[in-house]
């Protein structure tokens, strides 16, 4: 294989191409720096944190594809990743993800001791993800811990503490992470099902559409409570209006729960957490 095809192979590897994932840990890594700094984060705590979120995003592609290299090439979606399709090998992918998150611990080292305590408990709950699926029906609710992770450790570099805020906007994203990593899993449940994969798409069945909606309205309310326990204000409450905007039109585009639409649904998450950060960044701009 030439070595710009093997370059663009381990780009995809790491999603560089699909950069949805990235943008969808970013949002509220952003908005806990926000909050924490009370509306200024420190330069060198966001440089870091943003290469970290992209660097650590492409950890967690990298290990997924991993443990899921023999049921890829038989779901539609997944077929053609590098890992199932053979265009990289075990040893390349590992190898990779070793240089990558040795890239992300040496970031943190930049940081205080807690901050460095908690991305080893990130790094752990990254590698065991994609295993969860094959032992329980909930994997969904692991990667929201995982995709939340970020949050008490912007605090931790910001502030050397991870106050009971933290664990509002920590609950908020959770929530609305099993929301919209049920949607995707709503994609691929047709699959999953042939090949012994779990997922909550899966377990809540028949009833996916209204315990999505009950998420999403969790997440709402830890997101509100975040924002009143940082007294945020106006442009906040219009991100959050805008938020639920979003939420009723992904109920909409996952009714008939075909794939298409549940896979706009999922991707649609990227406005809404988008407009939280501009509702928030807004609102510290005018207070």
């Amino acid at each position: 294989m030439q070595l710009s095809n093997k370059f663009d192979a381990y780009l995809r590897l790491a999603r560089m191409d699909r950069p949805i994932g990235t943008l969808l840990l970013l949002w509220p890594c952003l908005m806990a720096l926000l909050l924490a700094a009370g509306g200024m984060p420190d330069i060198k705590v966001l440089i870091i944190f943003v290469i970290g979120v992209v660097v650590m995003r492409a950890c967690g592609c990298i290990i997924n594809d991993y443990a899921d290299r023999n049921l890829d090439a038989h779901v539609d979606r997944t077929k053609s990743r590098p890992l199932a399709s053979g265009e990289v090998s075990v040893k390349e992918a590992l190898t990779l993800f070793v240089i990558l998150g040795l890239l992300a611990f040496s970031l943190v080292l930049m940081l205080n001791p807690l901050v460095v305590q908690l991305s080893v408990v990130g790094i752990l709950l990254t590698i065991i993800y994609p295993f969860t699926k094959r032992f329980t029906n909930m994997p969904q609710m692991f990667l929201g811990v995982v995709w939340s992770w970020s949050i008490p450790m912007a605090y931790a570099a910001q502030t050397g503490t991870v106050p009971v805020e933290a664990w509002w906007l920590f609950a908020a994203n959770w929530c609305w992470t099993v929301a919209y990593d049920t949607m995707y899993a709503m994609v691929d449940r047709d699959d999953d099902l042939k090949v012994g994969i779990k997922s909550t798409a899966i377990l809540f069945g028949r009833f996916d559409r209204q315990i999505i909606g009950l998420f999403q309205l969790a997440a709402l309310g830890c997101f509100i409570m975040a924002g009143v326990s940082a007294d945020r204000g106006l442009l906040f409450g219009l991100g959050i209006i805008t938020f639920i905007g979003f939420s009723a039109y992904q109920q909409k585009l996952i009714f008939g729960r075909e794939r298409a639409p549940c896979f706009k649904a999922f991707l649609n998450n990227n406005w809404a957490g988008l407009a939280l950060f501009i509702g928030l960044s807004g609102d510290y701009l005018i207070k």
